[in-house]
């Protein structure tokens, strides 16, 4: 089965916002060790604000435009 376009972009949503969870999860459990890697934290927070962006780009090209 096919899926529309707009589905695609609702998964692809799913998805991302799992990444971000994920991320989230894995960064605060690296914030709490004694002597964390602040390189591998700093790369996981970009990585986590990127994905945000992704979900945020997507979510506003599935709200249809609103004429004036």
């Amino acid at each position: 089965m096919m899926l529309s376009e707009n589905e695609q972009m609702q998964l692809r949503v799913i998805e991302l916002q799992q990444e971000h969870e994920d991320l989230h999860l894995i960064i605060d459990h690296l914030s709490e060790q004694i002597c964390p890697d602040q390189l591998r934290l700093r790369r996981l927070k970009k990585r986590r604000l990127f994905v945000k962006d992704q979900i945020e780009h997507l979510k506003s090209t599935l709200i249809p435009d609103i004429d004036a």
